[in-house]
């Protein structure tokens, strides 16, 4: 990458917690690093400090104690206008030739205005199905009313959170998205040009390698959040059906239906929240990645495992689908019952699943941070180069 590459003033609504935003902001301020490019990251950390290593400038600010959870480890700060003239002093001594937000936070939001008030072309990613996330919620903690009002309500929830966050997508001139599914989404709902932005995945950190269990058990395992838009419930069925197996589950994260997992699932361990070398043994120690999530944007626990040399198998909706290459490296499926019967035939088919742990490794040596952000910064340009008439279509 030349050192003419654009200037770019990136906000992160995530950088320092435990999910794919994160991962992906802290890789991308890595990839600048490594490659030499200017670079001002903006965002929310357990401190006040400005500091500038290499070509990465980093404005890290703290939020206030008005802030509220929005997920285990993200907070809304609706405060956060507070920081606005360290902000304004930081862009003006750094100069962007592009903004680029991640979503509509509290840290977006900032982005989005000094974008506009600066005439700064605006590029933002989408990472989150935050109507698909809405709606399950809702629907989960409408449980005490009939199915028709509560699928009624999960569905208007849907439909008008997609709008409203599609109207904050519209004031970028650029979008990046993990999957083709959504940029179909995003150049319908917005007339604006998507870019994919998939994540790559570190296979010295997430190795097979580093497997020591010696057990004859079959291990099951999850990481994420223990939230119902993940469908977790699934494994209770899961299990069920592999009554007669030598099977247990091995669950990573923290969430509400963490609870209801322990109260149902007989052979299960649950660690709570891992990171660094505890995470990636937890990874290689696993037979069979599971994730029924239908809401997730990519899933980048799925490549971790991948990496790990765990087959997965994933559902035929969100972006994981695209991760998996079906009947290789794991299994796209298409229901629940599906699902359920998948896990069921991969746990008794061990030639087979040996096959997928190869295929899965294979696959996986394939994915590159660097290759993901060669693509992004092509989208910064055409975000500075692009006639007009190409990205007003929907201002």
């Amino acid at each position: 990458m030349s050192n003419s590459a654009p200037r770019v003033a990136f906000f992160a609504d995530s950088f320092h917690e435990v999910n794919g935003v994160a991962l992906t902001s802290r890789q991308l301020d890595c990839y600048a690093h490594r490659n030499q490019l200017p670079f001002l990251s903006v965002h929310a950390g357990p401190q006040n400090k400005l500091s500038t290593d290499g070509s990465v400038t980093t404005l890290e600010i703290r939020r206030s104690r008005a802030k509220f959870p929005v997920e285990v480890d993200l907070y809304f700060d609706p405060l956060f206008w507070r920081n606005y003239f360290v902000i304004e002093q930081a862009l003006e001594s750094f100069q962007p030739d592009v903004i680029h937000l991640t979503g509509p936070s509290d840290v977006g939001m900032l982005a989005a205005y000094f974008a506009h008030s600066r005439g700064i072309p605006l590029v933002a990613s989408w990472h989150t199905n935050l109507h698909e996330f809405a709606a399950r919620r809702l629907h989960s903690v409408l449980s005490f009313i009939p199915n028709k009002f509560r699928d009624f309500a999960a569905a208007l929830t849907e439909r008008s959170t997609l709008d409203g966050v599609a109207l904050f997508y519209r004031i970028a001139r650029v979008l990046l998205a993990p999957n083709p599914d959504l940029i179909r989404l995003l150049e319908a709902k917005t007339g604006k040009k998507t870019f994919l932005m998939r994540r790559g995945v570190d296979t010295t950190i997430f190795n097979p390698a580093k497997r020591y269990r010696q057990d004859g058990d079959f291990v099951l395992g999850f990481v994420g959040r223990l939230q119902p838009e993940k469908n977790v419930r699934l494994f209770v069925e899961v299990e069920k059906l592999l009554a007669e197996e030598n099977h247990r589950f091995l669950i990573i994260g923290e969430g509400p239906e963490r609870e209801y997992l322990k109260k149902h699932l007989r052979r299960a361990e649950f660690t709570g929240i891992l990171q660094g070398e505890a995470l990636s043994n937890a990874y290689a120690n696993m037979d069979l990645f599971l994730f029924p999530s239908r809401t997730d944007t990519l899933g980048n626990v799925v490549q971790e495992a991948l990496a790990s040399g765990v087959p997965a198998i994933v559902t035929n909706q969100g972006g994981p689908q695209y991760i998996v290459n079906n009947g290789v490296t794991g299994i796209v499926t298409r229901s629940d019952e599906h699902y359920v019967h998948c896990v069921r035939d991969l746990v008794t088919d061990l030639a087979r699943h040996q096959q997928m742990r190869n295929a899965a490794r294979a696959a996986a040596l394939e994915a590159s941070w660097d290759k993901v952000f060669d693509n992004v910064y092509c989208a910064y340009r055409f975000a500075l180069e692009a006639p007009a008439s190409e990205w007003r279509a929907a201002s």
